[in-house]
């Protein structure tokens, strides 16, 4: 007997919501797109930054473990239209649409896509592990990674500041936040998978 593809991919890719239509992969996009929505209303203005702390991170990592990168990057990329386009899908606290993606968050914002993309296809690099709940865990900080870097960065070119002025304003704050949103999600992760298996 011999496995099709999605034999294949349920196969060694247990926790990737998969969906084998279009309009229902549109959906689940959409969806995906809502969820971090609402995320990003759960926001808190510091006052010793431009970035706000808010639970668009957690979002963007469970939508990533959860789908497959190439749903995750569609679904974040719709995200980054819809705030584009000037629907209120962004943190409040900013000024909205295309402004808000070239101000102090933008390289957060910006880099979404593929930090989804990036929790996923970790997720399936690490598929063999048998503690599910560490590989979930180890994705997310692998893609907490790559947002850290390109907000930092873009926070470093927006105001011309150095690599301190960058850290105490665009990462250290965050960092204790970011973890606990990582074991959140990759907890969150496992129990929906679990319950499915």
């Amino acid at each position: 007997m011999s496995l099709t593809a999605s034999d294949l991919s349920a196969t060694r890719f247990p926790w990737v919501v998969r969906a084998n239509s279009l309009p229902r992969r549109a959906a689940i996009a959409l969806a995906a797109s809502i969820f971090v929505a609402l995320c990003a209303h759960i926001s808190v203005p510091l006052p010793f930054t431009a970035v706000p702390l808010t639970l668009q991170p957690f979002a963007v990592i469970v939508v990533g473990l959860l789908l497959s990168p190439v749903d995750s990057f569609a679904a974040l990329a719709l995200y980054l239209i819809e705030g584009a386009s000037g629907l209120p899908v962004f943190t409040p606290s900013g000024p909205g649409g295309l402004l808000q993606l070239f101000g102090p968050s933008g390289g957060f914002l910006l880099s979404y896509p593929l930090v989804a993309a990036v929790a996923g296809a970790v997720l399936r690099l690490l598929s063999g592990l048998k503690n599910k709940f560490s590989a979930a865990a180890v994705a997310g900080a692998a893609a907490c990674t790559l947002l850290y870097i390109s907000g930092a960065a873009w926070f470093a070119m927006l105001f011309h500041a150095n690599l301190h002025t960058v850290w105490i304003s665009a990462v250290a704050p965050f960092l204790p936040g970011e973890i606990v949103k990582i074991l959140a999600a990759a907890g969150i992760t496992t129990a929906l998978t679990s319950r499915r298996g």
